[in-house]
């Protein structure tokens, strides 16, 4: 799948951070993009809207990350329960690091992220789809 034809949702608490990352994520062509300003709204989101790729802050309230990707591993529907997630966080501590490891995600991102970077990312996870 190609970055234009990609469905990618944005969680994250931070507004500035939000516009930060949409902003990015339309620079480098995404066709669509979808926000959410917490894991609540972000599963209510993801089991809607089932984007291809997720990217999720991890402290946020009143779900945070790693919480969002729990629940969202859980749900029944296997398109759902597999989608990527690349969290993204300030904190680069090993202790987050070994925390979301056994969660299934897909990669990490130190925030703010740097836009090639990102790309490859989001791109190495598209060409599984």
């Amino acid at each position: 799948m190609k970055l234009g034809e990609a469905k990618v949702m944005v969680i994250d608490d931070d507004p500035v951070m939000t516009s930060y990352v949409v902003n990015m994520l339309k620079r480098m062509g995404v066709g669509q993009i979808m926000e959410a300003g917490n894991g609540v709204t972000g599963l209510a989101l993801a089991i809607s809207a089932k984007p291809n790729v997720i990217l999720s802050d991890i402290h946020m309230s009143p779900m945070n990350g790693f919480d969002f990707v729990r629940n969202l591993r859980k749900h029944p529907v296997t398109e759902i329960r597999k989608t990527p997630v690349l969290m993204m966080s300030a904190d680069d501590s090993s202790d987050k690091l070994n925390e979301m490891i056994p969660l299934g995600i897909a990669g990490y991102i130190v925030k703010p992220p740097n836009i090639s970077m990102l790309k490859v990312k989001i791109e190495h996870l598209l060409k599984f789809l």
